[in-house]
């Protein structure tokens, strides 16, 4: 594989900033959690016009290019954003 052809496509990439993170990071009440990196880039593809209102964060730059990884990092993510949308909360706590 081309290695500056990698080095641009991570670049995009870490430019456009990654869905997923930027809607759990939004915490919007109301907004979707299962699958929310992905839908909100499908969201913008398809020409979505407020995407704040909805997911509480804006749209990447590059949409089409995140899909990929958000879509990867949702899958990942889909347990626990499973429980989140059925309300089953957990309290997590560190030390002893």
């Amino acid at each position: 594989m081309n290695k500056k052809l990698v080095a641009v496509a991570l670049g995009f990439l870490l430019t456009t900033g990654c869905a997923t993170v930027s809607t759990l990071d939004a915490n919007q009440p109301g907004a979707p959690v299962v699958y929310s990196g992905t839908r909100l880039d499908l969201y913008a593809m398809e020409g979505g016009c407020c995407a704040k209102d909805r997911f509480g964060t804006e749209a990447p730059k590059y949409p089409a290019l995140d899909l990929p990884g958000s879509a990867l990092l949702d899958t990942l993510l889909l347990p626990l954003s499973l429980l989140t949308a059925l309300g089953v909360g957990f309290q997590a706590t560190g030390g002893l």
